[in-house]
């Protein structure tokens, strides 16, 4: 009877944190869908000032923050495994050196992930492995890497396999490739980068829902961004760099003048606990 009731507490235990879990998500969700006048907060490379970038110790420390989105980078290895890994060579952040490209899963796996240029126990973790990570709990940004239509397929293929389209968004430089990863996955979700008012054009002009738009500050112009959020579609501001660097500078400074913008109500940061405190004071986040 002692240890019914004990395999009892644990499951509800269990239920609990997977139930936790979930209504974040599904918190996150219905702000992304419904409430655009809540800002979401997207970390950059995942929680890296503490861990590894990109690692799976990251992402599970953002996901505690209550970050909205984690921001994450795909390649493809020699062999065809989806990885995470920003850079084209292992160089700056694994113990190898050497062209992802040119290196087996295998090959990577013998590698350890730095933290501040010293080895830690992180290995990089595979595309697969970071959706079931993030399953039912954070959106995920995908900063697609990888050349070829093969690595998109299998992009594609995995967004399916795992069930994460609805909270994941598939990043493109380039809208113009939106058509051909839609019909590899009608359920993916584009973040469309836009550089000029004549991307912002091609991209309505494309006819494929767009929910977010990616751009910058260079041509940021209230009357064009209120088009864009007119049509019910997220505007996507980086603090990163020029408004990050102005905030470590002086509290508040850099978030103040990002949000001169006032359209904007995507950030990505690497200040991401920062931010969220500084939203929440104000009423912009939940």
């Amino acid at each position: 009877m002692y240890y019914k009731r004990i395999l009892l507490l644990f499951t509800v235990l269990l239920v609990t944190i997977v139930a936790a879990a979930q209504s974040n998500l599904d918190s996150i969700l219905n702000d992304f869908h419904n409430r655009a006048d809540r800002i979401l907060v997207a970390a950059h490379r995942a929680e890296h000032p503490d861990f590894p970038e990109n690692s799976v110790a990251a992402m599970k420390e953002a996901i505690r923050l209550g970050v909205d989105i984690i921001e994450t980078d795909i390649r493809e290895t020699k062999d065809g495994v989806m990885i995470i890994m920003h850079d084209k060579t292992v160089d700056r952040t694994t113990t190898g050196k050497g062209p992802v490209a040119g290196m087996t899963y295998a090959e990577l796996q013998q590698l350890f992930l730095l933290h501040d240029g010293k080895p830690t126990t992180e290995k990089i973790p595979t595309f697969k492995e970071v959706l079931e990570l993030v399953k039912g709990k954070v959106m995920l940004d995908i900063d697609y890497k990888a050349e070829g239509k093969r690595a998109a397929r299998s992009a594609a293929r995995l967004l399916r396999k795992t069930g994460t389209e609805k909270q994941a968004l598939f990043f493109l430089y380039d809208y113009k490739d939106a058509p051909a990863l839609r019909r590899m996955n009608k359920k993916i979700q584009f973040m469309t980068r836009a550089y000029s008012k004549e991307d912002v054009d091609g991209i309505f002009n494309q006819g494929i829902a767009v929910p977010v738009i990616h751009a910058d500050d260079k041509f940021y112009s209230d009357s064009l961004m209120g088009v864009i959020r007119g049509k019910g579609i997220r505007l996507w501001m980086n603090a990163l760099g020029k408004y990050d660097k102005m905030e470590r500078t002086e509290k508040d400074s850099g978030f103040d003048a990002l949000l001169q913008m006032r359209h904007t109500n995507i950030i990505q940061t690497d200040l991401y606990a920062e931010l969220m405190d500084y939203l929440k004071l104000r009423g912009l986040h939940r």
